[in-house]
């Protein structure tokens, strides 16, 4: 009888590691060399066409041949066939050669799977447009839902979109960084308030769905706490929500406000920032950067509260999409005699008590255990 030491078990695991690392090298190598041939099928069709006059009713033809001489391939359906010719079309609307472009495009394109792709070039208008979605799947791992979920929301008209002053506050190739990381607006699709919430149930609201609300701000963000306590001059001040941004080695003040903007909020998120450069960055953070969220802004406004503010902030709106009917209101109201927040235990955990909305209107708080201290996507 065999005695299947902890070491052999150790040893399999990393034989194991290895096959499937060596498993998912392949299938992106797979994947890869894929794409090469519908770029060059298309390549083909393309040129055929122009030189012989061939309508699209050949492609037909070349569909129905290829799957009868390679029947245990996938890909050449008719569909497929009109797709390949459409990407290559796509991304060939440039005064570059089809060699050049396809040496340009090999590390991006051809690293995301077909469907996305067919995606990309289906809702883009132009090749920057294309190729943003390409990076941002490449960036964030995005699944064709989420992939599909982000251009729907138009991720590219919004990201890096906030009025900032990071070009006057941090050096270039931060300032550059700082604004890729904001949106204007930033879409809270994926929350359902009543019509009269205010900035504590928004607040709540995003914290209880904390992934969705990740995924919302992009790659690199790692909650820290909510109402994060500072103590200036035996004074008590609490942050709405304080994250790191793990790629900008930052913390970044978030602060939230359901009324349009007023000069004054840029002046009490100063106040944050520099509370937290003094007390929480350490000297291998660069400088915290704070990003306010409101419901509405005039730019010229935004533009002359942070002219002279010497702190990196960004402004930004928010949009909702989903408010609860008149007729749940008043159970909500009730529920919210029940909202409590208890004492925070920063900077560890903040314990939360939340009512979420019910079809059945089920008024019993349900109490959440503590978020750790960082949550990060």
């Amino acid at each position: 009888m065999q005695i299947i030491t902890q070491e052999y078990k150790q040893f399999l695991f990393d034989i194991k590691s290895k096959i499937q690392s060596a498993q998912l090298k392949a299938h992106i190598k797979v994947n890869e060399e894929m794409l090469k041939l519908y770029w060059e099928i298309g390549s083909m069709i393309i040129s055929k066409q122009k030189e012989s006059s061939w309508g699209d009713k050949i492609l037909e033809n070349i569909s129905k041949d290829l799957k009868e001489e390679f029947p245990a391939l996938q890909g050449f359906s008719l569909r497929n066939i009109h797709y390949m010719k459409k990407w290559v079309l796509f991304y060939s609307n440039s005064q570059q050669s089809v060699d050049e472009i396809v040496q340009q495009l090999v590390a991006q394109i051809f690293q995301i799977p077909w469907g996305h792709n067919i995606h990309i070039i289906s809702k883009s208008k132009d090749i920057d447009e294309a190729l943003f979605y390409v990076n941002k799947t490449i960036e964030n791992g995005y699944s064709r839902a989420e992939l599909i979920e982000q251009m729907k929301k138009e991720l590219y008209k919004r990201n890096g979109k906030a009025i900032t002053n990071f070009k006057n506050t941090l050096p270039k190739i931060q300032s550059d960084l700082a604004n890729e990381i904001t949106k204007d607006p930033y879409s809270f699709d994926f929350l359902t308030l009543r019509q009269s919430y205010d900035e504590k149930e928004l607040e709540n609201a995003l914290v209880s769905n904390m992934t969705k609300f990740l995924l919302e701000l992009g790659s690199g963000f790692a909650f820290v706490g909510q109402q994060y306590k500072i103590v200036v001059d035996k004074n008590d001040f609490k942050i709405d929500l304080l994250f790191y941004h793990t790629k900008l080695h930052c913390f970044v003040v978030v602060e939230l406000k359901t009324t349009d903007f007023k000069p004054e909020y840029a002046g009490k998120l100063n106040f944050y920032i520099t509370a937290v450069d003094e007390q929480v960055k350490t000297k291998f953070d660069n400088p915290t950067i704070g990003i306010l969220i409101c419901k509405s802004k005039s730019d010229t406004i935004v533009e002359y509260a942070l002219r002279n503010v010497n702190t990196p902030i960004g402004i930004s709106e928010y949009q909702l999409t989903e408010i609860l009917p008149k007729e749940y209101q008043s159970s909500l109201q009730k529920c919210d005699r029940n909202l409590w927040q208890a004492k925070s235990l920063q900077p560890a955990y903040s314990w939360i008590f939340y009512i979420p909305y019910q079809k059945k209107h089920n008024t019993n708080p349900i109490f959440l255990k503590p978020y750790p201290k960082s949550i990060c996507i």
